[in-house]
């Protein structure tokens, strides 16, 4: 028989055991004599044995039936222990490694030291790192290559290296990169990436630019290395569990569409006008309902990222000696897919960030959930000390990101929007948890990236609230179609706050800045032909307007035409267009035509520049 047929079901299998055996020893942390919760932890290690064991992998095989014969104790006594638990975790920990093994075709770790009890988790990662495998790329001759190195107190290597993408594409082109940019968004990353960088810009003025990010241990620029043929490459694609349910819906909508096209070819030979009208208006209502159909398939609810985060809050309550509590509201919300995996690092940033800077001795972290029209909004509070504007605002200025002006006259919202600058951090001291100015900015470039937006809102005493406005969807969203210099473009619709047309009589000016009355409030006029760089145009009477917002406040974008709404099918550029700052994708019209989707936040940082 061939295993490997079966490979990846087991895997996807072994996961979800694991997940809900994390989950049962956090819980089982405040409730250690909960019966039930020992008997599910040791089903759980006798399935995963059981699997391992058909599969012939021998080594995860060893630790599940170690695992069991521990969990087997504590049923016997009817209680675990808090050092139990915590060596029931160091387990999980090894287990997932040994997945880590199989999915990537490596031979499977030795268990022996973790049995003998010789070494604990820890030295596991160090040796998992110190397996990494030589990254390589395979465009040869063109540009130069630069490889990074990240600081071993770097726990999450991904969102950190795209931080880093980023600022390298504002020095050149990137032809390529190791990771590449679809890995470093999935969190599968080592420590280490190797770019290739087309730039006109010399080695020494790239490395000073780069020397600016504390976590980098090492820049180097390496020598062109020689040809080798590539190896072969198992094929790991990601799964998803679906209802039969649904299934039954997509064969039942299937069926219906065979029917209406029948009914369409009959009506168009027999030259029924209202029926083929008839037929295309039930052909749109069967294509809606398949698009809602579909979409449930990618959607999975926020549950998924319960256990990480109770699991974070244990060890971090453990490692700084406080009592801190997790409540979850609103787990059930359901979001795309990869908007959830996305949100994962993000979430246990602002988990971290709480028990290091908000949470005192003891406290309650609450991260709730919850729907408005086609977002869902994600709140991540503390009840802690809150975030103290004054001491951003000396930050701020020794940083030299205000001028001694605009720390007079910044408003406290804007003032906290800082923390999300790269190396920001008003931690005084470096320890494992914060202080090298890694976090927020991660969390704000992941949010962006999936077209949310990120909102802080702290007050010294009263905790801190950090809010996050997420698209139900990635693939197919709802975009306002825009003109500007004679081609179409689209706006999501989660970024419009409003649409107007204003007579040229009511536009205002403050210095050079145009200005516009909206709501009591008065808000810039910025102009997306100059942000595009696109010629001037002709005299618009009257102004259409797209009132957006950009790190927490208004502004009024300047467009040539408001054509209206629609849904699209989103798709991600090809290299190298997936480098161009200020588009984050695009989509074909029914006519054939391509409209580019326009990332409005890097558009502003971009001309800001």
């Amino acid at each position: 028989m061939d295993m490997d047929n079966f490979r990846e079901m087991f895997l996807a299998e072994a996961a979800e055991h694991l997940q809900l055996m994390v989950d049962l020893l956090v819980q089982l942390d405040s409730d250690p004599q909960d019966q039930d919760g020992i008997d599910a932890l040791f089903r759980g290690a006798h399935s995963i044995k059981g699997m391992a064991a058909s599969m012939e992998y021998a080594e995860t095989a060893r630790l599940a039936h170690h695992l069991e014969d521990h969990l087997d104790d504590c049923r016997q006594l009817g209680q675990i222990s808090g050092v139990e638990i915590d060596w029931l975790l160091e387990a999980v920990d090894l287990l997932e490694l040994l997945l880590a093994d199989i999915r990537s075709g490596s031979p499977e770790r030795s268990v022996d030291s973790f049995i003998a009890g010789i070494s604990k988790q820890p030295e596991v990662a160090v040796d998992c790192v110190a397996e990494t495998k030589t990254i390589e790329l395979t465009v040869r001759g063109r540009g130069q290559l630069i490889h990074l190195q990240l600081q071993e107190s770097v726990a999450i290597p991904g969102p950190r290296f795209l931080v880093l993408l980023k600022k390298l594409a504002d020095l050149g082109t990137i032809l390529e990169s190791t990771p590449s940019t679809e890995d470093l968004l999935q969190g599968d990353a080592p420590n280490q990436l190797l770019v290739r960088l087309e730039s006109d810009i010399p080695q020494q003025q790239i490395h000073h630019q780069l020397q600016q990010y504390s976590e980098l241990q090492a820049i180097t620029f390496p020598d062109e290395p020689e040809e080798k043929k590539p190896a072969a490459k198992r094929s790991s694609g990601k799964t998803v569990r679906v209802s039969t349910e649904l299934l039954d819906h997509l064969i039942n909508l299937t069926g219906e569409l065979i029917t209406n096209r029948y009914q369409l070819q009959n009506a168009l030979k027999e030259e029924n006008w209202q029926g083929l009208d008839d037929g295309v208006g039930q052909l749109a209502r069967l294509v809606k309902n398949l698009h809602h159909q579909v979409l449930q398939v990618r959607m999975v609810s926020l549950e998924s990222l319960a256990g990480r985060l109770s699991r974070t809050v244990h060890d971090l309550s453990r490692s700084h000696d406080k009592e801190i509590q997790l409540k979850l509201e609103g787990a059930e919300i359901e979001l795309d897919r990869a908007i959830v995996e996305e949100l994962t690092d993000p979430l246990i940033h602002m988990v971290r960030n709480a028990v290091d800077h908000g949470i005192e001795q003891s406290g309650v972290i609450s991260i709730k959930a919850w729907r408005e029209r086609d977002q869902v909004l994600v709140q991540v509070a503390d009840d802690g000390r809150g975030i103290d504007p004054e001491k951003i605002r000396q930050r701020a200025l020794e940083k030299g990101l205000l001028n001694p002006a605009q720390a007079k006259t910044i408003r406290n919202y804007d003032l906290l929007q800082l923390i999300c600058q790269p190396g920001f951090s008003t931690a005084e001291e470096v320890s494992e948890t914060s202080g090298r100015g890694v976090g927020m900015d991660v969390v704000k470039t992941a949010v962006e990236r999936v077209g949310g937006m990120l909102q802080i809102d702290s007050a010294p005493g009263e905790g801190t609230r950090i809010t996050l406005k997420l698209p139900l969807s990635l693939a197919i969203i709802r975009v306002l179609m825009v003109e500007c210099a004679g081609s179409r473009m689209a706006i999501p619709i989660t970024r419009v706050v409003q649409t107007v047309e204003l007579s040229p009589d009511e536009v205002q000016s403050s210095g050079k800045q145009l200005m516009v009355h909206y709501q009591n409030e008065l808000l810039p006029m910025l102009s997306l032909r100059k942000m595009l760089k696109a010629p001037k145009g002709a005299h618009l009477d009257p102004i259409p307007l797209v009132i957006t917002e950009v790190l927490g406040r208004k502004v009024a974008l300047v467009v040539d035409q408001l054509v209206g709404q629609r849904e699209v099918f989103v798709q991600r550029l090809p290299s190298p267009f997936d480098q161009i700052r200020g588009c984050s994708g695009g989509t074909i019209l029914g006519d054939g035509q391509i409209v580019f989707l326009l990332d409005l936040q890097t558009l502003f940082d971009r001309s800001r520049s």
